[in-house]
């Protein structure tokens, strides 16, 4: 069977040890967990877990019955595919030598990217979207000198009605 991407998200009770026996859940059985996000909603006593990891339909069925058994979990879906809002954000420092300058500023605006901050010797940008966005900024970005880069992973909703 193959494994493929899956994004769990899941609204949890906000409160010390949630976040700890859900990633125990993954790591007792071998997961991966690509990446994890972790936020407060709009009411503070819950909050909304998102879950990126590679498994194959079965194994990630399996973790599902076990993550919905724990007290903590109040709801949880499997937003893979096209019924679900996908977001990533990204804060990209790249070097920004006096020759690069405008290139850097052309791919800004090609992917609607902003700068944060800058100094003599580098920018630092903000960009949102895809992962598949984000694989391409960077990509085009790389042969100019990303000096460090921090990602939030995915973040999904259930696309709703029209």
């Amino acid at each position: 069977m193959t494994e493929e991407k899956h994004i769990l998200t899941m609204l949890v009770d906000n409160e010390p040890g949630v976040l700890s026996r859900i990633v125990g859940l993954f790591s007792g059985r071998g997961f991966n967990i690509e990446s994890l996000c972790v936020a407060e909603t709009i009411d503070p006593r819950i909050s909304r877990i998102t879950i990126v990891t590679q498994a194959n339909e079965p194994l990630v069925e399996q973790i599902e019955k076990q993550l919905r058994k724990l007290i903590n979990v109040i709801k949880l879906r499997d937003l893979t595919g096209s019924g679900s809002i996908q977001r990533e954000m990204a804060l990209i420092c790249v070097r920004a030598k006096p020759e690069h300058r405008d290139e850097i500023l052309r791919i800004v605006d090609i992917f609607r990217c902003k700068i944060v901050d800058m100094g003599a010797e580098y920018y630092t940008i903000e960009a949102t979207g895809t992962a598949e966005k984000m694989k391409a900024l960077t990509n085009l970005l790389k042969p100019i000198g990303i000096k460090k880069i921090a990602r939030t992973g995915t973040i999904a909703l259930l696309r709703e009605p029209s």
